[in-house]
């Protein structure tokens, strides 16, 4: 008995963090939100389940709006973005995210199922290509929202190029903004957007089919 509970113990010693997921090499993620240019949000909430089941309430909210350069449509190698540190979390396991698209406008839901890959991403460090000596963690989740409840997930971090994970079609929430505690009102009017977002909207419709998914009408 004396031997057997050695060797369970020796096997639990040498099996890596990165495995467990009971060690991370940082005190704390990042979740970060984007959205199109012009294509303005908000983000009422979004809630974190670690991989050990608890729960971070508010982990995200706020704008995501990354101002008015680039095309609406180019929605690729934009993945980073306004949040927030999620201290005290492991990796994560989902991510429940409502939020406002304000140049529609609409409100929409989401829970993301982040892939194994994706943690296990978050667990390596990258070289810099510029100084091939500095290296640093992916410890970065970066969720573009777009009109039309698209949703894009990357793995990223201060150096190296980001990974997307996951691309999933979000559903309409039905009690609209702020869960319906405003009547209705959205978090901006369309009158009150950006100015460069209402000369952008008067001039071209809103590009849907250029955020689609692979695989999803």
């Amino acid at each position: 008995m004396l031997l057997l509970m050695a060797w369970l113990l020796a096997g639990c010693a040498s099996t890596p963090a990165r495995l467990r997921h009971d060690a991370l090499p940082y005190d704390a993620w990042y979740l970060g939100f984007s959205a199109p240019p012009y294509m303005e949000a908000w983000v009422e909430t979004a809630d974190v389940e670690d991989v050990r089941g608890r729960v971070f309430q508010r982990a995200g909210a706020g704008t995501a709006s990354l101002g008015h350069a680039g095309d609406a449509e180019d929605w690729n190698g934009m993945p980073g973005g306004l949040g927030r540190h999620v201290t005290g979390a492991d990796l994560p396991r989902r991510i429940h995210v409502r939020w406002q698209s304000l140049v529609e406008p609409q409100t929409y839901t989401v829970t993301l199922e982040i892939p194994a890959h994706a943690r296990e991403l978050m667990l390596t460090r990258v070289s810099s290509s510029v100084d091939p000596a500095y290296r640093n963690w992916r410890k970065a989740i970066a969720i573009g929202l777009a009109p039309g409840g698209m949703v894009k997930v990357w793995v990223t971090g201060p150096v190296g190029q980001p990974v997307e994970v996951l691309c999933q079609q979000a559903k309409v929430e039905p009690k609209g903004p702020s869960q319906g505690l405003t009547g209705g009102r959205y978090a901006y009017s369309l009158e009150k957007l950006e100015p460069e977002t209402q000369q952008y909207l008067k001039m071209h419709p809103i590009p849907y089919d250029a955020w689609k998914c692979p695989g999803i009408p």
